[in-house]
């Protein structure tokens, strides 16, 4: 094992997730000198992509909203924003493979007039809900925008139970609670706190006309979240140190932050001097990290929960689909999006990726098991792979995707800033007041890097300011 000199940042982030990246980035936008250290041979975090024969494959689908501002402005900072575009307005389809006369399809879109009424010829016509059914999901909804999702007494009970109290039947919760509330929060109704479930409908669907607009990347992920975050780094000037594992941090007699380091083929060690630390991992990665006094109850991080994401993959030898996405009812299929041009897959197949959220019972499923609940269940749903031949089907597997949100976990979230002067943490885990999604990690790091440019005397000097 050999030793490196010791270097020295103004700012040093541990991470290079989205949290990490935005906060990297904002911090070298104000004039900082800053180093972004990432164990992996890779930026992004859980939003990647690979290769697999002649296909590059994301590890999951990802999707934002035009209401995730924090993210859209990142996208437009790493010149990635025209390959992640928005709906011009939303429209979901949604097969419901349940109908006794083979799969309905049913639609969930908004017209131009003002909240709430630009959902309302939606409702009334959705075919997968009967009349008194939307008549009570439209008092619901109402009732929801009284809520305050930053009350705490909302964080200690289920939005399960909530629903249930303002009349919505087991259907209801089927074909639209849980129709969004997996898709944005990992979790059905009886799992969320109904502080964070309100939140999520309140801002998508109840604040402005447009705020649920959908945007997903038609690019690979990593071309986003690795190759185009680096180049914005490096254009920035800060420095990314990628395959290097932070072992220590710990305070120096003078009151800066030491970073020990590992890296490279030999395990060589470094230490960074900085004024500033922004950590900015997974919650159970941070508590091991943490540092004494950093905050008065650092077990807390170690209470907040995860839940798996499941993503099933399949190739087809022919086009099966033929809008870019849908989300299904009455079947273990939940979102399905056609992923053949940004894979790169030739020769006229079709590449489908499935996001199955909140999958706890299938998440360490072998793959033959899946292919045989998921390729029937495919053909269930679209008519044309009947008779199709599967080239190929595989399944990645995200165990600890996302925070789990449930009743309780409000109090456990810790701010950004902690007790000790320069020690920062970033995640969607902390109290962002979002759900653990891509806008959740963009504000997260945000607001650590605008809390230590307080802290280093130059506030709000970067070109995400305006994001949050």
């Amino acid at each position: 094992m050999t030793h490196e000199p010791r270097d020295e940042y103004d700012a040093v982030v541990i991470g290079g997730g989205i949290a990490g990246a935005a906060a990297a980035l904002a911090l070298a936008d104000a004039g900082r000198r800053v180093t972004l250290v990432e164990s992996r041979a890779r930026l992004g975090g859980l939003a990647f992509s690979f290769r697999r024969g002649e296909l590059t494959v994301d590890n999951g689908q990802h999707v934002h909203l035009r209401c995730c501002t924090a993210y859209r402005r990142l996208l437009e900072r790493i010149g990635g924003a025209g390959l992640a575009p928005v709906q011009e307005r939303l429209d979901v389809p949604v097969l419901d493979a349940g109908h006794p006369r083979g799969p309905r399809l049913g639609r969930l879109r908004r017209t131009a007039l003002p909240v709430p009424l630009h959902l309302a010829g939606s409702l009334a016509g959705y075919p997968h809900l009967p009349p008194s059914d939307r008549a009570r999901v439209a008092r619901a909804a109402l009732a929801l925008r009284t809520l305050d999702p930053s009350d705490p007494a909302l964080d200690t009970t289920d939005f399960g139970t909530w629903l249930r109290d303002q009349g919505q039947s087991p259907r209801a919760v089927e074909a639209l609670w849980d129709l969004v509330g997996r898709a944005t929060l990992n979790a059905t109704a009886s799992q969320v706190s109904l502080g964070l479930a309100a939140m999520v409908f309140r801002t998508g669907l109840l604040s402005e006309p447009g705020a649920a607009d959908i945007g997903w990347s038609r690019a690979p992920l990593g071309d986003l979240h690795d190759t185009l975050t680096r180049a914005a780094l490096d254009r920035a000037g800060a420095v990314t140190r990628l395959r290097t594992r932070v072992t220590e941090i710990k305070r120096t007699a003078e009151g800066r932050w030491q970073v020990g380091c590992a890296s490279g083929p030999h395990g060589s060690e470094q230490s960074l001097e900085t004024r500033t630390v922004v950590l900015a991992v997974p919650q159970h990665e941070a508590h091991a990290l943490l540092p004494e006094g950093v905050l008065d109850d650092p077990g807390r991080l170690l209470g907040i929960g995860t839940a798996p994401i499941l993503n099933v993959h399949v190739v087809y030898d022919r086009r099966v689909l033929r809008r870019p996405f849908f989300a299904a009812l009455g079947t273990p299929v939940q979102w399905v999006f056609d992923r053949t041009a940004p894979s790169g897959l030739a020769g006229g197949g079709q590449y489908l990726a499935l996001s199955q959220s909140a999958v706890q019972d299938e998440i360490d499923e072998p793959v033959a098991v899946l292919r045989n609940r998921y390729v029937p269940e495919l053909e269930r749903l679209l008519p044309a792979a009947r008779g199709a031949q599967v080239r190929d089907f595989f399944v990645t597997r995200e165990r600890n995707a996302t925070f789990a949100p449930a009743p309780g976990v409000g109090r456990l979230r810790p701010a950004g800033r902690t007790r000790a002067p320069g020690f920062f943490l970033a995640g969607a885990w902390t109290d962002t007041g979002w759900p653990a999604t891509m806008e959740g990690a963009v504000r997260s790091g945000l607001h650590a890097a605008d809390a230590a440019l307080r802290d280093l005397g130059r506030p709000h000097d970067h070109p995400l300011q305006e994001a949050v």
